[in-house]
């Protein structure tokens, strides 16, 4: 009872009490196999050659565990960095790109600790990695973990994913830490519309940036053709239970099989939530039958939309069913952008397959005519669901100009959703870096929104707690909102932000820079304050923003110029990052999430935004009274909305005071695990402007190489 292994010498002939045998000890049987005389195996019993076979066998087993187990264990790194020479002035982001070579993503899984079995090659320059680390490196210590988040942007983004980037090529190409970015995948829509690409700029990049910004492993396509599976599931289900009886259903939901007839594994789960014990389809009573097959879906009350990766403003409100084929069934219903859907809401805050599976499972698509709700297990969906979504659930290896690791996974867009990279992709990357590692992820738009979902939703999913924030800002912004006229994407920009305006940088600092620090620090996390450099800022302007930055409570505050010089450039937001990591973290979070749902929202409003107070638009306090009667009152709140203000009207700039917050409509994702207020007219689909970046994208059809990235 005290062997891991017992060895029988006649597996055959020998009877071995099980009481003798502690319970998961290996049994080695060994049989003879050198000879089948049996008159040659007696005499080689009686000469030992037996007992040493059984002896050579035990030698082998012993040593190919142990090389077996060394290769389980956490593998230090051999990060082979690649060279940057930047050029003056700075080439196009497409040309950069494609001026460096990037290693074979075989090679660099190797230089970070991969097994060969753990990497699912996409082509030479990216791979899917398996969740099997997680159980190969379940007791490695992590890393440190870093949050890049933001001031209230412009129009134009302020370069959280450069700083992101260059930072960790700043660690890991210089400093020689072990470094991994976990970014958010680009969206179609602004990649076509008006921002571009998200794979940073300039000499701090993720390589090549034409695959990281077009299809890269199809994720985003599995989370739309998701999607839209249970939006056909809806509409097709209302039909037939519309045009057909108990009976006929039930026939057709259970059909009879070579004269059987047998209930699907999510039909029995269905069942069971009914309160209906049964699982011979014959034993239904003619009422349980018809509580089977009727979801009886309240046209009117279904939330689900369908999803696509275009900003299409035309899709914000469609009318489905009016062909004849649909017999009457015709209903309003809309579009959102894809990385708006509650799948990749999903995606992002699942901590494992089973874990996303049951998050599918939940989803609400819509509420009964008796006022129950109606999810996608009830649809017998959700199954398929989690087909389609088995590989995108699998975090995408890239890299950077300058050979770093980088994890690309989950979507945009913190303002309609919570805007982070995935819970997964982060824990990953934690126990790659090891305990002196660091690991630096972006959360979408400005502190107020995407930091704030960071802390109160996904570090409440995944159990992590972040060492440092990284706030990053811009002479530009912080002029708009030290009162500097408005800044219109594809327009030139105002001679404010060109010329040194020292007055405007000043009101900017004192107000929106000054709250955002405010923000991390009710979260109890130290905050280093990264200044973007542009070629426009004076000297005088990016010293006196580093010294506001400190009296308003910044541990450090650093000008970085990643975007001209690659790591290099962010060498000393890198050692004080590594300083203010290395201090005491109070982390807490905002609200008890038992706290009533009215409550959370008013102190994110509060707290968070500087407003007085919320009002509630009866359609908002009717759906609260409703989740709260279905057991939802204990979700946390993911805020929809406008980026471009700490209020919820973008023109106003700075830290405004005294208003009062409006909620139009309250919905809840059950699956992803929130609930969401719509904060004023905020769209869940984005639209296209006058002039669209695809203008300026191109082929060349015979070097198929791509133009106008950027």
């Amino acid at each position: 009872m005290q062997a891991d292994a017992m060895v029988l010498l006649d597996g055959v002939n020998v009877d071995v009490p099980p009481s003798w045998i502690r319970p998961g000890a290996a049994i080695i049987c060994c049989e003879p196999t050198l000879e089948t005389d049996e008159h040659t195996f007696g005499m080689s019993s009686k000469s030992g050659l037996g007992y040493l076979t059984a002896a050579y066998r035990t030698h082998n087993v012993v040593r190919s565990c142990s090389r077996w187990l060394r290769e389980q264990q956490y593998r230090p790194w051999r990060l082979h960095s690649l060279k940057l020479q930047p050029l003056t002035p700075v080439p196009s982001d497409i040309e950069i790109s494609r001026a460096q070579t990037p290693k074979p993503v075989t090679q660099l899984a190797e230089e970070i600790g991969l097994l060969p079995e753990e990497l699912e090659a996409y082509g030479r320059n990216k791979a899917k990695v398996r969740l099997s680390l997680l159980d190969r490196l379940h007791s490695q210590p992590d890393g440190k973990y870093v949050l890049v988040a933001g001031i209230t942007p412009t129009p134009l983004g302020e370069g959280k994913s450069t700083v992101t980037i260059g930072l960790v090529q700043a660690m890991s190409a210089h400093l020689k830490h072990n470094s991994f970015a976990c970014l958010r995948q680009p969206s179609q829509g602004p990649t076509f519309g008006v921002k571009g690409g998200a794979a940073g700029g300039g000499y701090a990049q993720v390589i090549p940036m034409e695959e990281f910004n077009l299809h890269l492993t199809g994720d985003i396509h599995a989370i739309t053709a998701a999607n839209n599976l249970v939006a056909a599931a809806i509409d097709a289900r209302m039909l037939h239970e519309a045009t057909q009886s108990d009976k006929a259903l039930f026939n057709r939901l259970v059909p009879s099989v070579n004269g059987v007839r047998s209930f699907s594994p999510i039909q029995i789960s269905r069942l069971r939530r009914l309160g209906i014990f049964k699982t011979d389809p014959a034993a239904l009573s003619m009422q349980e039958i018809s509580t089977f097959v009727r979801l009886d879906l309240d046209p009117s009350k279904i939330t689900w939309q369908r999803v696509v990766d275009t900003n299409d403003r035309f899709l914000r409100k469609i009318t489905v069913g009016q062909a004849s084929t649909e017999k009457g069934q015709i209903r309003e219903t809309g579009f959102d952008i894809a990385v708006a859907s509650e799948i990749m809401a999903i995606l992002a805050l699942a901590d494992s397959l089973e874990d996303m599976k049951n998050r599918l499972a939940r989803m609400v698509v819509g509420t009964s005519r008796s006022g129950q709700p109606v999810t996608a297990e009830d649809l017998g969906v959700s199954g398929a669901l989690a087909v389609l979504m088995k590989d995108a659930i699998k975090p995408t290896l890239m890299q950077t100009l300058e050979g770093s690791p980088v994890f690309v996974h989950a979507g945009p867009f913190a303002n309609i959703a919570h805007g982070n990279s995935s819970v997964l992709a982060d824990k990953l990357a934690l126990k790659l870096v090891g305990r002196d590692g660091f690991v630096v992820t972006e959360a979408g738009f400005g502190a107020d929104i995407g930091m704030e979902k960071f802390f109160n939703i996904k570090c409440r999913a995944s159990g992590l707690r972040p060492n440092v924030v990284v706030l990053v800002a811009t002479v530009r912004a912080l002029k708009m909102h030290g009162g500097g006229p408005n800044v219109s994407a594809g327009a030139p920009l105002p001679r404010e932000y060109i010329d040194e305006n020292l007055s405007l940088v000043a009101g900017g600092c004192r107000s929106n820079l000054k709250k955002q620090i405010q923000i991390a620090h009710l979260f109890g996390v130290p905050v280093v304050v990264a200044l973007n450099v542009f070629k426009t800022d004076t000297q005088a302007e990016i010293d006196l923003v580093c010294q506001i930055a400190k009296e308003c409570g910044a541990s450090d505050a650093v000008p970085c110029h990643h975007w001209a010089q690659g790591g290099r450039g962010s060498v000393e937001l890198a050692k004080a990052v590594d300083e203010a990591a290395n201090r005491p973290s109070n982390f807490q979070f905002l609200y008890n999430t038992e706290m009533p749902i009215v409550e959370k929202i008013r102190t994110i409003a509060r707290k968070v935004y500087g407003a007085d107070d919320v009002e509630l638009s009866p359609e908002a306090k009717s759906k609260i009274d409703y989740y709260n009667q279905q057991g939802y009152g204990s979700l946390p709140i993911c805020m929809a909305k406008t980026h471009l203000s700490l209020s919820h009207m973008p023109e106003k700039k700075g830290a405004p005071t005294g208003f009062v917050l409006p909620i139009r409509d309250v919905r809840a994702s059950v699956g992803a695990g929130f609930i969401y207020p719509l904060v004023g007219t905020m769209s869940t689909m984005p639209g296209l402007p006058t002039r669209p970046c695809f203008y300026d994208i191109d082929l060349d059809p015979v070097t198929e190489e791509i133009t106008g990235l950027f």
